[in-house]
Order: structure tokens, then C-alpha cells, then sequence
């Protein structure tokens, strides 16, 4: 499939180095006309490294080898159901259904919508089970349960699980929350206030609430659960409060908790033990949880769990990435900082670690490594490999071999200059002296940006196509660093941060890439950064939204945009495709904009101060002058 990039209608090709700052902008992005301050200059291309210059493999593509998909243990047939966020174990989030295809897109129509009644930033999957929607919103985080049988899918039953109020003062990033899932007639969802909580699906009865983390020390939960081997897995959030993080397994009949993991500190606190095989040197030895980090500063060194987690039924084994150590400001943590920052592999029954891989030792710019996992089997080096395939904040598109850790490529698929590539002999990433980090002193033009080229935002993966469809940023930043103290349950960051627009000026993309040759087939570039899920399908399309609130199915095959639905607010939500009750396939998104990249709307934030929300103020002034805060449901199908 030939590589080619699609810039949007809306955008008039002008050299940006031609004009001065602002009229350059303004001519190629003309709704940014109104932000006050206007955006900052974007970094220029010759500032970042090609594909070509730091992308690493073991050996050269071999697609004749064989065709990619996904596990079939990890994505069984579809049922037209959408039980996890994720749609399967291997996170494929791709239906097969396809009524809905690039040639008829053009007729869906909205058929019912359902106000969550919380205008804050939405990033929830809606899950579809037995002909029953549940949406679980932002902070206070009610559920709502469906009827999809009837007319206008009515109300059946709601809960409010009243969580501490105090919580929304730790939510680092706005108070999200993304979403829940269901198994064994079992409704189970996070509260920002650190719970977990099972619901009877059918009447939205509590059968269980269990309190999982410390809002006094900083800690929340955002992630949504994984229910897997009947346990419901769950990680903390607050890297940015100081806290020790961790990932929980529950006993999904009782609620009682099997195991804990933490990702810093002894190996009996990690749960490393005689099964731990990590394939780098680096990740081998004794307690490194401890003895890569300042006397005590492990224990209060991040390492938190708020993003996606696969498994693999086949092997009993979860795969799963750690946050960034803190504080931000590296120079109080020298060392490599373990576990964080990398991708672990553990036994779901007992928690035992099987391997570790570290993407960014002694990480300096903020590059968790919580994205997702897609699982796939493909062909690499002549041969099927088992393996999954991780887009991660620091810029790079990992494969990793699934039983070993075992790095096979490592590609740039957004601006990156904070480092040099991957040296897959040793695992290490090749960090770029010229823009690590300095006390007291700005460094200018680092790409990614602390969000990453992606955040937690999650792709997509079609075996009818082959490519993987990842939602990202084409953000850079200026950054300094600042000495902290640690204060329990208060913000523990130590940089100041202030982030502008990537090569090209605009500050997000969608790219549909190419796992075995492993490059992009297209890209689609968008003004604003792109925070929301993709979903794949049978037909073909690829559906995303925009944070101005634009909802935009595409051709999986060519990125041709074929429909297009502007939304009551920005979408920074997941968006699924499922089977109704009448056999007809629907969509449905949350809009209502926020998190991290919306909370200069949500917040509301000042747009004056460009150090607001960890930075991200600084490159987003335009987006109160083109969309507003919400929270609502909608759901589309074509009409019959």
C-alpha cells in the first residue's frame, strides 16, 4: 500500500517558514485566529529525526510470511457484543460487523443520544452486553445502564457511588474516568476516590465496593478495569502527587484481593521472583526496585498503572506498561529507576512477574509506558512471531516478542528528538544529550512532548487491512527543571513545562501504520491534537472524533474521509460499533471535552498562564473559542 499523508480540506498548503509566526498559523489554521495569546512557533522538521535515521529492526520485513492477526484466544469470533473497552483480550478494538461500509457512511444518522449530566472530560468506552448500554461518566462517576430494546434506549437504572468529593483535588489531568466492563452478570467500574465497585448488570445493585487507594497520599484511579482469570485487574494514578504505584488484582466474585504488585521497591513488593526472566541485562539483578534509586526514593518514586492492560488466555499472562517515576525532575532520581517506565509480563493468578522491559530507564521527559498493547501474531524475519505491539509516549512503535521481551523493531511514528533510536542488543533507549534535561535551565524544542507523541488514547488494529490505526500528537515542548519537596498528597512535579505545536504546525495526527513493513500506509493531520479512541471494522472504516467535537469515519484502506458529524463538544472518548437488537449495526462515542489536552475548557484554565495544566495550556489557547464543555452520549446507525 503506497504511503501517502492527507491534509484536511481545511487547511491551505503554505510553507510555514515563509511567513511570520502568527500569519502563518492564521493562513493555514484559520479557527486559531481568536486564541489569545495566540500559539506558539512550531518546531521546525529539520529539528526532528527521520523514520529512516532512527528506526530499528532485527531483520527486514518478510511480509510473504505469513498474514497478521489477532490470537484467536484473545479475540474470539464476534458476538456484536462490547464487553471491555478494549473489545478482546488483544485489544484490537475492530468489529466485523459491516452494514456500515465507506460507500453508505454517508447516510448515518444520529438515532439517540443520553446526557451524562457531567460536564468534564469523557474518555469512557461505552460496553454493550445483552442489549444494555452502560456509560460510566467523568468525576462523580454515575452509571448508567440502557435499554436498548426500546425506543430512544430509556433509562433502566442509574447509580451514584458518592465518591469523596476531596478526590477531584488529585486528579492530576481533569477527573476522567474510562469506563468499566462486564463479566458474570458483573457491571465493574473505578471511582476517581480510589474504589473498585461490582454492580448486579441487571439492576444496578452494589454486590461489592472495595477501597483501593488513598486520596490523603495523592492516589486515584482513572483506568478501567481488565476482568481476566476472574480477577479484576486495576492500577492507581498519582505519579504526579509521589505515590507508590501498583497494580491490583481483585476476586471478581468477591472483591477480596488476590494479589498487589508494586512497580518500585523490593522484589517481594514487585512480585519478582524465581519466574522473572527479563531478555535485557538491564532489567536483571537483585531488588533493583531499590538499589536503582536514591536512598528512599523509591517509595515515593510514581511508577503508577492508568492505562490498558492485554492478556493472553493461551499463556495466563497480562501485559501491561508502568507510568513515569517522579518527581519529573530527574536530576533528584538518578539511576534507571525501576520498574518504571516499561512494559511487565506477570502470571494473572498469582501476579509473578515473567519479564520486564524497560522503554525509558531514568526516564526525564515524562514517557509512561501505560499505552496500550495490541496482541498480534505476524510475520517477522521469515516466520510467524508471537508478539504485541506497543505505540509508546516517547515516540517509538515497539514489537516485542510476547513470551521473551525480546525487542524485533522500534520505529518513530510522530516527531522525535529526545533520543537516537532503540539499540535492540541492549534494549536501551539512545537518549539525545542535546536535550536532556537541566536544573534551572530551559531546553528548548524537545519532541515528543511530556503527553508523548501518544497519550493513553487507544488504537486500533484490522486484519482485513493489517494496519493499526493510532491516534496521536504531533507535539513538542520547552521544559526546565525545578528542585521539590515531597509533601504527602500534594502535586510532587519539579519542571515546568510549556508544550507548542510539532513539524508542519498542526498538532495531531491519525496514521494508519504498517506493522511488517513498518511504516505508515497514510496519515490523516489534524489541527488539534487527536485525544480520542479509534475502532476499527468489517466495513472497512475507521471512526475517531476530534477534540473540536468533530465525529469522522474513515476508509481503512486509503484515510478518504467518507462522513463527518460535528458534536455538541469535543470528543476525547473511545468510540465502539456493535450489533443492535434489530441485527443493524451502530456507533456510538461520548463527546465532552477535557483530560489533560482539554482542561484549559473543562477547567476552566487561563489561557494567559501556558504553565497550566502541566503545560498544556500553552499550544491549546484556540480551543475555548471552538468548542465547550459536555457530556453526552450519542449513538449513529444508518436509517432503516
Amino acid at each position: 500500500m503506497k504511503t501517502k499523508t492527507i491534509l484536511l480540506a481545511t487547511f491551505a498548503a503554505v510553507a510555514v517558514a515563509a511567513l511570520p509566526v502568527v500569519a502563518a498559523q492564521t493562513g493555514m489554521f484559520p479557527q486559531r485566529a481568536g486564541a489569545k495569546p495566540p500559539l506558539p512557533k512550531p518546531v521546525p522538521a529539520g529539528d526532528v529525526f527521520t523514520r529512516e535515521q532512527i528506526g530499528h529492526a532485527l531483520a527486514p520485513p518478510t511480509p510473504g510470511a505469513g498474514r497478521t492477526v489477532a490470537p484467536a484466544a484473545a479475540a474470539p469470533q464476534d458476538d456484536g457484543q462490547w464487553t471491555m473497552p478494549a473489545k478482546n483480550y488483544a485489544a484490537t478494538r475492530y468489529t466485523s460487523l459491516n452494514e456500515i461500509t465507506p460507500a453508505n457512511a454517508k447516510n448515518l444518522q444520529e438515532v439517540f443520544s443520553f446526557s451524562l449530566g457531567v460536564n468534564k472530560g469523557q474518555e469512557a468506552a461505552p460496553i454493550v452486553v445483552d442489549n444494555t448500554m452502560y456509560v460510566v461518566s467523568a468525576f462523580p462517576n454515575h452509571v448508567y445502564a440502557l435499554d436498548l430494546t426500546k425506543e430512544g434506549a430509556p433509562l433502566k437504572w442509574s447509580y451514584n457511588p458518592k465518591p469523596v468529593p476531596a478526590a477531584a483535588g488529585v486528579a492530576c489531568c481533569d477527573v476522567v474516568n474510562r469506563g468499566g466492563a462486564y463479566a458474570d452478570g458483573k457491571f465493574v467500574f473505578n471511582t476517581l476516590d480510589g474504589a473498585t465497585i461490582a454492580l448486579d448488570a441487571k439492576t444496578g445493585k452494589e454486590v461489592w465496593r472495595t477501597q483501593l487507594g488513598d486520596i490523603n497520599k495523592g492516589e486515584s484511579v482513572t483506568m478501567a478495569p481488565l476482568i481476566a482469570g476472574g480477577k479484576v485487574l486495576v492500577g492507581n494514578s498519582g505519579g504526579e502527587f509521589g505515590v507508590h504505584g501498583w497494580l491490583t488484582a481483585l476476586d471478581l466474585g468477591s472483591g477480596k484481593i488476590a494479589w498487589r504488585a508494586y512497580h518500585t521497591g523490593p522484589d517481594d513488593q514487585a512480585l519478582i521472583g524465581k519466574d522473572f526472566h527479563p531478555f535485557y541485562a538491564m532489567d536483571r539483578g537483585k531488588d533493583l526496585g531499590v538499589k536503582s534509586w536514591p536512598a528512599g526514593a523509591w517509595q515515593i518514586g510514581g511508577g503508577t498503572m492508568w492505562g490498558w492492560i492485554a492478556y493472553d488466555p493461551a499463556t495466563q499472562t497480562i501485559f501491561y506498561g508502568t507510568a513515569n517515576p517522579g518527581p519529573w525532575n530527574q536530576l533528584q532520581r538518578p539511576g534507571d529507576n525501576k520498574w518504571t517506565a516499561g512494559l511487565f509480563a506477570r502470571d494473572v493468578n498469582t501476579g509473578q512477574a515473567k519479564w520486564f522491559y524497560q522503554m525509558n530507564p531514568h526516564d526525564e521527559h515524562d514517557y509512561d509506558g501505560i499505552n496500550e498493547q495490541l496482541l498480534l501474531d505476524m510475520p517477522f524475519g521469515g516466520k510467524m512471531r508471537e508478539v504485541l505491539l506497543h505505540p509508546d509516549r516517547n515516540g517509538y512503535v515497539y514489537v516485542v516478542d510476547r513470551e521473551t521481551g525480546q525487542v524485533l523493531s522500534a520505529d518513530p511514528y510522530g516527531p522525535v528528538n529526545s533520543s537516537k533510536g532503540v539499540n535492540l542488543k541492549t534494549g536501551r533507549l539512545i537518549v539525545n544529550p542535546a536535550k536532556e534535561t537541566h536544573l534551572g535551565q530551559v531546553v528548548h524544542d524537545i519532541c515528543p512532548t511530556a503527553s508523548g507523541a501518544k497519550d493513553w488514547n487507544p488504537s486500533s488494529f484490522s486484519p482485513r487491512t493489517g494496519l493499526v490505526y493510532i491516534p496521536h500528537e504531533n507535539l513538542c515542548m520547552d521544559w526546565m527543571n525545578l528542585e521539590v519537596n515531597y509533601i504527602s498528597g500534594t502535586p510532587y512535579v519539579g519542571a515546568e513545562v510549556k508544550m507548542k505545536p510539532g513539524p508542519g504546525g498542526h498538532r495531531g495526527e491519525l496514521t494508519a501504520w504498517d506493522p511488517v513493513l513498518r511504516k505508515p500506509a497514510w496519515t490523516i493531520r489534524e489541527d488539534l491534537p487527536v485525544w480520542s479512541g479509534t475502532v476499527s471494522t468489517g466495513g472497512d472504516l475507521v471512526f475517531y472524533g476530534t477534540m473540536d467535537g468533530w465525529f469522522k469515519a474513515v476508509d481503512a484502506r486509503t484515510g478518504k474521509l467518507v462522513w463527518k458529524q460535528k458534536l455538541e463538544s469535543g470528543i476525547i472518548g473511545q468510540p465502539i460499533s456493535y450489533k443492535g437488537p434489530d441485527s443493524h449495526q451502530y456507533v456510538a462515542v461520548l463527546s465532552g471535552v477535557g483530560g489533560w489536552s482539554g482542561a484549559i475548557v473543562s477547567g476552566p484554565l487561563d489561557p494567559r498562564d501556558g504553565s497550566s495544566a502541566l503545560g498544556f495550556v500553552n499550544t491549546m489557547t484556540d480551543l475555548p473559542n471552538r468548542t465547550t464543555a459536555g457530556g453526552t452520549l450519542h449513538v449513529f446507525a444508518l436509517p432503516h
